[in-house]
């Protein structure tokens, strides 16, 4: 278990978000997360999160090996719950969260939903706390993830039209087109019980590149710039929603790109 001076562990926030903890260790938990931002703000990730990963990645997990992969869940030994008698491999978030690193390993994304971590504490910045979860869910992209030919325009206009209408917006191609970058896929998505429209795109420098867009009522906001997971982010919101563009691109390309596909947004 933790100690009082070592960061917890994913582990061990989930098994405190679901009350799994001896009541010392849930105390040491506490004191943590009093006591230092990183862990809270991690513990508020994992227990606010719930963008759908097996969506996002569902052609690896068409592709994976899961005769493999079954076998190394298999050989993950049965342990007993501090609290009760023997349960089954998986009966608790916590050994599932083995599982979930062995399916990474193996190519596999998981949805995040299964997980089904419940949300009972607050956003002490609702916009900045959006960028960070979608920053945790595009670092997991690869150029593998978003491989494929570039859609037809049409549909491209079809995945977009599917965003609008749940974000009250208007997106065309030629609006969300990024120069020299290829458009991947257009997704709705959820973050904290509201859509949330990601555009997916592949940067033949970079890899991995996504705007995404949430209502917001928090007013405009001029672009900028920060990072996050080893990407860069410029981010900028209008009357009505928040915008963010993330990828590897350097500070000063991605945020020359973020001009462009801000003025085509607003035209």
């Amino acid at each position: 278990m933790t100690t009082k001076h070592t960061i917890p562990s994913d582990e061990d926030l989930t098994a405190f978000i679901d009350g799994e903890l001896t009541a010392e260790e849930a105390a040491r938990i506490e004191a943590m997360v009093k006591e230092d931002e990183s862990t809270a703000e991690r513990l508020e990730f994992l227990a606010r999160a719930n963008l759908p990963f097996e969506q996002a990645f569902a052609p690896l997990l068409s592709e994976a090996p899961r005769a493999k992969l079954e076998a190394m869940l298999t050989a993950i030994p049965t342990q007993q719950s501090a609290k009760s008698g023997p349960t089954p491999p998986f009966a608790t978030r916590r050994r599932f969260l083995g599982a979930l690193a062995a399916s990474l390993v193996a190519g596999i994304a998981i949805d995040r939903a299964v997980i089904g971590i419940g949300r009972g504490f607050s956003a002490k910045d609702e916009n900045s706390e959006w960028r960070a979860v979608v920053a945790d869910y595009i670092s997991l992209y690869t150029a593998e993830t978003l491989a494929g030919p570039v859609p037809e325009r049409d549909v491209q206009a079809s995945q977009l039209a599917g965003l609008d209408e749940k974000l009250g917006l208007s997106l065309s191609p030629e609006a969300v087109s990024l120069p020299g970058i290829d458009f991947k896929r257009a997704l709705l998505l959820q973050y904290d019980g509201k859509p949330l429209a990601q555009v997916a795109y592949l940067d033949p420098e970079t890899g991995p590149m996504a705007l995404c867009i949430v209502k917001s009522d928090a007013g405009s906001k001029a672009p900028d710039l920060e990072s996050r997971k080893g990407m860069n982010v410029v981010y900028w919101s209008n009357a009505t929603h928040a915008f963010m563009l993330i990828g590897h691109a350097a500070a000063d390309r991605i945020t020359a790109i973020a001009e462009g596909v801000r003025g085509a947004l607003s035209a």
